[in-house]
């Protein structure tokens, strides 16, 4: 059976090899007497990658539940208690069944000899992308609580900076989703009222009220048939954007959107940033950092030019210059670590540079909101009050029409 593996070799830096055996025990045994560092062992499933066997499900811990883990952990590190012993207290206070069972498999592991980054691994669909590598980090350096700690603060200010952005969203979805809503009664319901109302009267109907009887019928009768193409548009786009290389082109696709570019643009350059400092902070080389880092950035377009960024750095050219060589990263980021490997402060810089970003979002997000907000009440109301006056204007005429036989 083939099996794709991740390692780490004796300088520092982590590989992916595919290796062909008989079980997941034999792999590991042969990549240990090598003298390598196994970090994940996993079957290649159709697409080839570190997924897991076909067909399982991706499954992740709760943010919350993990960082309480972590946090937890550390502290009791910290206080000189050893790490089996801190996996045990630990183990019994997790809820979630996934995670309590795999903190089972991992307790057994560390008891028996395997190192807590070798534990994890055999979980890594679990996990946070850059925590393996920081555990790794840290049993090399021996500042295993350190290293946990630097670890829950990148957690949450990830989760701070992710919290904000969808909290600055929430206001203008539910607007639209109410206005949508508002329109879609409108259009479904009372249309077909005033419909049949004037179609008691002989007259003609202005071409706006004609328009809008016209849509609503369509909707009314196809309703069952624009649901299941919707459904089934919805699918097939899901399904296309779940393959690498589509994703990918849909990321860059994102990156040339007006506004929404250049913030999410931000956005990742700031993850990046903040997980390059952080597993450097661990003491992890920079190649192996950059190529962690990539695989945790949520663009994929940037985190394919971070790998290639990786790429020149291991050939031996500069940090700053290999960011630049790549034109898709914000100026700004490659002038920051330009200083921060010329002053080898580049740990500083990025963190820095994180920081800087996650402030800049949070402003525009601030802007974005107070400016989208009117302007979708406006454009609602002028939506609204458009339908309800084609469909009263020919109320205005209709007493000419009752009263012509009268007289």
């Amino acid at each position: 059976m083939e099996y794709r593996c991740r390692v780490g070799v004796p300088g520092g830096q982590v590989t992916e090899e595919t290796v062909v055996a008989n079980s997941e025990a034999h792999v590991r045994h042969d990549l240990e007497q090598r003298g390598l560092c196994v970090l994940a062992i996993r079957p290649v499933g159709w697409t080839g990658r570190l997924t897991g066997p076909v067909g399982r499900p991706r499954r992740r811990v709760p943010a919350r539940e993990f960082l309480m883990f972590n946090q937890e952990l550390a502290t009791l590190l910290k206080a000189g208690m050893p790490l089996v012993q801190s996996l045990d207290i630990l183990r019994g206070r997790i809820e979630h069944p996934t995670f309590r069972s795999a903190l089972d498999d991992i307790h057994s592991r560390v008891r028996s000899g395997s190192a807590l980054s070798d534990a994890f691994s055999a979980h890594e669909e679990l996990l946070a992308g850059p925590y393996i590598a920081s555990l790794l980090a840290g049993e090399k350096s021996g500042t295993l609580d350190s290293v946990l700690r630097r670890f829950v603060s990148y957690m949450k200010v990830i989760g701070e900076v992710r919290r904000k952005t969808l909290s600055a969203l929430v206001y203008p979805a539910v607007l639209i989703g109410l206005s949508l809503v508002v329109i879609g009664i409108v259009v479904l319901k009372v249309v077909p009222e005033f419909a049949s109302f004037y179609d008691s009267f002989d007259a003609t109907l202005p071409a706006a009220t004609r328009a809008i009887v016209s849509v609503s019928t369509m909707l009314r009768e196809h309703v069952f048939l624009i649901v299941a193409v919707a459904a089934v548009v919805g699918a097939a786009s899901w399904q296309w954007l779940r393959r690498p290389e589509q994703r990918e082109r849909a990321d860059r696709l994102v990156l040339r959107l007006p506004w929404v570019g250049s913030t999410v643009r931000r956005f990742s350059t700031s993850q990046a940033a903040r997980t390059l400092s952080t597993l450097l902070g661990g003491g992890l080389p920079l190649v192996s950092a950059i190529e962690i880092a990539s695989r945790s950035t949520s663009n994929r377009f940037l985190a394919r030019e971070l790998a290639a960024v990786g790429v020149r750095v291991r050939e031996g050219e500069s940090f700053a210059s290999a960011l630049a060589s790549r034109g898709v990263f914000p100026p700004v980021a490659v002038k920051m670590a330009e200083v921060g490997e010329a002053t080898g402060a580049l740990q500083d810089m990025l963190g820095s540079l994180a920081d800087f970003y996650d402030e800049e979002i949070e402003t525009d997000l601030g802007r974005f909101i107070a400016l989208v907000e009117p302007a979708l009440l406006i454009v609602m109301g002028l939506v609204i009050a458009g339908l309800l006056l084609a469909l009263y204007m020919p109320l205005f005429g209709l007493t000419s029409v009752i009263g012509g036989p009268a007289s």
